[in-house]
């Protein structure tokens, strides 16, 4: 991967941001589940930094709902979440931008004795026909990473069944107004909220990193637009048991502002 030497608010096309999001996952994957792997678990649903987990939110419904049905995971990274559905009895398919990803799901899902199908594809251009699963789901993955959103929950909800639900958990829309860093510093405004410029990084003419923007009646509103139905609308609070620091992310910060937006919404029967 390139070394960045420009960081920063700026625009950037949509087919730029995937291919250097692509790149940059590929090259991080590794680096990542090793940082990352013991909070994560190998087949477990985490939610966010703050340490909330499907066992104790029930986003997706009660555990045992999910026996026999199909899901979709997407923007799955190493799948842990995909791993812990199919553990409840789930029909998982998982997919993710990024080949380098994918690899580490491998791995895990050699460790676990899970096999799970994984599928290479962009979340908004999924290779599934129209409504083939119950529930689409994705924690922390690809919503913040892809430039039309908008785009993105029609997709979701193209591939989902009548009655079925679309849930993903995302960056909470303040913490754009905020720098990315865990202690006192990161609790002073220094950007408006309204500014969906996206952060990006690059190397020379080449992006190698972009996060996307949106406030949070953006979000709402991409999702209505999508002809799903909002059912839930979660700001999750800093666990108490934790005590790790992930990026910006902290027990000192977590515990006065959000940081992970949870999003739930079901297609009409």
């Amino acid at each position: 991967m390139q070394t960045p030497d420009r960081a920063g608010r700026f625009d950037v096309d949509a087919a730029s941001s995937a291919r250097g999001n692509r790149s940059w996952w590929d090259a991080e994957a590794r680096d990542y589940l090793d940082e990352h792997g013991a909070f994560l678990g190998d087949a477990e649903f985490v939610w966010g930094p703050e340490g909330w987990r499907e066992d104790d939110l029930h986003v997706l419904g009660e555990p045992s709902g999910l026996a026999g049905r199909d899901l979709l995971e997407f923007g799955a990274g190493a799948a842990q979440a995909g791993r812990w559905c199919a553990r409840q009895g789930a029909r998982v398919v998982a997919t993710d931008l990024s080949g380098g990803m994918l690899r580490t799901a491998v791995q895990l899902d050699a460790r676990t004795g899970t096999s799970l199908p994984l599928v290479q594809c962009d979340a908004s251009r999924l290779p599934f026909a129209d409504a083939s699963f119950d529930v689409v789901f994705s924690a922390f993955g690809a919503v913040p990473f892809i430039a039309d959103t908008s785009a993105l929950m029609r997709e979701l909800a193209r591939v989902t069944r009548p009655g079925g639900l679309v849930a993903f958990s995302t960056t909470h829309p303040v913490r754009w107004s905020l720098p990315d860093v865990p202690d006192a510093a990161g609790l002073t405004i220094q950007h408006s909220y309204f500014d969906t410029t996206p952060y990006a990084e690059a190397a020379g003419d080449d992006v190698v990193y972009v996060e996307h923007h949106r406030t949070l009646e953006q979000r709402v509103r991409e999702l209505l637009d999508a002809g799903l139905v909002l059912e839930q609308l979660r700001e999750l609070p800093w666990k108490e048991s934790n005590e790790s620091t992930w990026g910006g992310w902290s027990p000192l910060r977590g515990r006065l502002v959000p940081g992970t937006l949870i999003l739930a919404g079901r297609r009409p029967a």
